[in-house]
């Protein structure tokens, strides 16, 4: 099987992929670029857990970003504000999925853990997923942030998922914990996201090169 593992420079989202890659996975990393409305340290922590999880499982593994900040922007100028981190998640689900169905990749992964923040309540992992029509695997989804980051200094991804860095300056004053399907659907009549995702899929760029394929 092969999966596009969403990659921040949290905890999660490298763990998540070191487990689909343990069970055999093929993994494509995808970092979403949050620029400007974050700074630099995303992009360089993903570079290196991308290297540190290649390490660990022993294989090549590919990372790629995708721009986000346009995203973002769009979300924030013409959508429910307290929806924008709803929103967010949803378009980078789309993403990923465009990146997938075009280099032939049967799932997305996520770090999401159930409840840890805003966006990954049920109604909101829901409202996230709907009507995107591909597999989305989840597989931390019940493990509490304890055991995950046990499971992070096990793998040597802790020390660098915890460096310093700007958190994201667009996250609403309160973000929305229950959006449903039907309030997705009357915010995309506001934006078109499938454009926004298609854009964004098609500005992918690999930033970082395998080992095995270095000179």
């Amino acid at each position: 099987m092969k999966a596009v593992c969403l990659l921040s420079g949290g905890i999660d989202s490298p763990v998540a992929a070191y487990v689909m890659g343990r069970n055999g996975a093929d993994l494509v990393l995808l970092h979403m670029d949050n620029r400007p409305y974050a700074d630099n340290s995303g992009v360089n922590k993903a570079v290196q857990l991308a290297s540190r999880v290649e390490e660990e499982l022993g294989r090549p593994v590919q990372l790629y970003a995708a721009p986000h900040g346009v995203s973002q922007l769009l979300i924030s100028k013409r959508c429910q504000r307290n929806l924008q981190c709803v929103l967010c998640k949803r378009t980078m689900l789309k993403v990923a999925r465009n990146l997938a169905q075009s280099i032939g990749a049967d799932a997305v992964v996520t770090g999401e853990s159930l409840g840890q923040v805003a966006s990954q309540t049920l109604y909101n992992i829901v409202s996230e997923q709907s009507g995107l029509d591909f597999p989305v695997l989840r597989p931390l989804i019940g493990l509490d942030k304890l055991e995950i980051e046990h499971m992070a200094k096990e793998i040597g991804t802790y020390e660098i998922s915890i460096q310093k860095g700007s958190p994201c300056t667009i996250v609403p004053y309160r973000p929305a914990t229950m959006a449903t399907p039907e309030l997705m659907v009357s915010q995309e009549r506001k934006l078109d996201i499938e454009k926004i995702a298609r854009y964004a899929a098609d500005e992918v760029v690999e930033i970082r090169t395998p080992s095995s394929s270095r000179s």
